[in-house]
């Protein structure tokens, strides 16, 4: 079931500092590829980019992603590599290196205001970039990783089935990405990478957010996390802009 939600008056909370203390604004970007430079970032607690800050993926590419990321005012900022993000997976000291104060999730967990998040950027071999591996057991023994009792699942790419039609080449997303995550149930699981299927579907206790900004052409996506529910405030329309006026 799509999720659709209108946008709601929010302040940031600057003392979110005790577990669910009050709801948990998350600003959720993926796939900007360093069109940042008018892109309209909303407030929030907590801000996560699901991948493909850059194109290329080199270090001047990242410097330049980064300067953009630290930039923005969110409290907490959570980052996972996508497939264009070659500095990750070629330079990673260099990389962490030019993003102080920022969370970077490789298969590895944090707790961020009150929330448990985990981050993966693997996703299936697709033409060569980076963070590829192939379908079945090397990508299922990475999700195998992914632990129970999450708040928020945060990888590069979808789900089989959720946020992964690759218009004339169908459905991209991973069978055991899904498969983990029926079995963990994280509350959110965000995700990026193909860019013509945005949105959010609840299924089975999770809110699935495929939260591409296909290029900073559509907004960011915008949920509320507290103890007892997880609520979409603003799902962005489906496509580009370009495509709905």
């Amino acid at each position: 079931m799509a999720v659709r939600a209108s946008s709601s008056r929010y302040r940031p909370d600057d003392s979110v500092s005790k577990a669910y203390a009050r709801r948990v604004r998350i600003v959720c970007v993926a796939d900007t590829h360093l069109f940042t430079d008018d892109f309209v970032v909303p407030a929030g607690d907590v801000f996560i980019h699901a991948g493909d800050l850059c194109r290329r993926g080199d270090l001047d590419e990242l410097e330049h992603a980064a300067a953009w990321l630290l930039s923005l005012p969110h409290r907490h900022k959570i980052v996972v590599a996508g497939n264009h993000d070659w500095a990750f997976a070629r330079h990673r000291h260099a990389a962490l290196a030019l993003l102080p104060d920022v969370i970077y999730l490789q298969d590895s967990l944090a707790e961020i205001a009150g929330l448990r998040v985990w981050g993966s950027p693997w996703q299936p071999a697709f033409h060569g970039w980076a963070f590829n591996l192939p379908r079945g057991e090397a990508l299922a023994d990475r999700w195998a990783l992914i632990p129970p009792g999450l708040d928020i699942l945060v990888t590069h790419g979808p789900p089989q089935g959720l946020g992964d039609g690759f218009t004339m080449h169908g459905r991209a997303g991973c069978a055991d990405l899904r498969a983990r995550v029926a079995v963990v149930r994280p509350r959110l699981h965000v995700f990026g990478h193909i860019h013509q299927d945005g949105g959010a579907w609840l299924s089975d206790g999770t809110l699935f957010a495929n939260v591409t900004t296909w290029e900073c052409n559509r907004a960011a996506t915008v949920v509320d996390v507290d103890a007892s529910s997880v609520t979409a405030i603003d799902i962005p329309a489906h496509g580009r802009r370009d495509d709905y006026g």
